[in-house]
This record gives C-alpha cells, sequence and structure tokens, in this order.
C-alpha cells in the first residue's frame, strides 16, 4: 500500500524518461516485464492515511497495457 489514495483525475502529466533512461530499467522489467516503461509526473489531489486531503506532485512508471506502477509523492504543493 503507498498510504495514500488518489482522489481526483492527474493533471499535467508528463514524460520525465524513457526506456534506458530510467534508472530502475532493470528493476521493472524482472517485477513486472518487458515492455516500453516510461517514467512520468503529474498532480494530483489525494487522501492520505492520516484522512488528510492534500496537493502533490507524483511521480510513477507505465508501460503499455500495464497502467501506473509503484505511485510515488515526490512534493506537496499545499
Amino acid at each position: 500500500m503507498a498510504g495514500f489514495r488518489v482522489i481526483d483525475k492527474v493533471t499535467g502529466v508528463e514524460t520525465i524518461a524513457e526506456g534506458n533512461s530510467i534508472r530502475d530499467l532493470p528493476r521493472l522489467v524482472k517485477s513486472y516485464g518487458a515492455a516500453r516503461w516510461r517514467k512520468c509526473k503529474g498532480i494530483a489531489t489525494v487522501e492520505l492515511a492520516s484522512g488528510a486531503v492534500r496537493r502533490v506532485e507524483l511521480h510513477w512508471y507505465e508501460a503499455h497495457g500495464m497502467g501506473k506502477k509503484e505511485p510515488k509523492i515526490k512534493r506537496y504543493l499545499s
């Protein structure tokens, strides 16, 4: 469990690395399989485990057909 739940649509999505530019690529391939992996970031409203609702910058990995994997809060915006 990530310790938070996304409660609104992720906006401002942008790719920050893809393919061999991803440092964790060997681990992703081992964990989820070979695919065209991308590391992305975006802004979302989340509910933290404490119940607080915050606007945050999220980072995650995604590949076609696999969806978003390993979302992580990188910074709080509000």
